[in-house]
């Protein structure tokens, strides 16, 4: 059974902190973009770890019921991946790229939902 793109963003969330992203957030920008439905943005702590959580997040759609190939941009050194799970948008970031590009200030008027944690 396929999972709401609310339900699959939360999950996804949650898999990046176990496996210890930093400062997860997700918005909900349905209301504002025809882009996706909703962003998740993660900061990992190195290339290796943006590795992994790359991993983990194309596992885990696949689990959700995901048929279709995800495409994403970028690549665990470039500091900023973008994993385009079809509904959702998962953003990985460095923290030095995070900061430079400052997606929240950027997409400040979507909806954070903060019920997940």
């Amino acid at each position: 059974m396929v999972k709401s793109c609310k339900n699959n963003a939360i999950s996804l969330a949650r898999v990046l902190e176990e496996k210890q992203a930093k400062d997860t957030i997700i918005l909900d920008i349905k209301e504002i973009s025809i882009i996706a439905d909703y962003f998740i943005i993660s900061t990992t702590q190195s290339s290796a770890h943006c590795k992994t959580l790359i991993n983990t997040i194309l596992e885990k759609v696949k689990e959700n019921g995901h048929k279709k190939t995800l495409n994403y941009e970028g690549n665990e050194n470039t500091g900023w991946v973008l994993l385009d799970c079809g509904g959702i948008v998962v953003h990985l970031f460095s923290e030095e790229k995070r900061n430079y590009y400052h997606l929240e200030q950027l997409w400040q008027e979507a909806k954070r939902i903060t019920s997940w944690k």
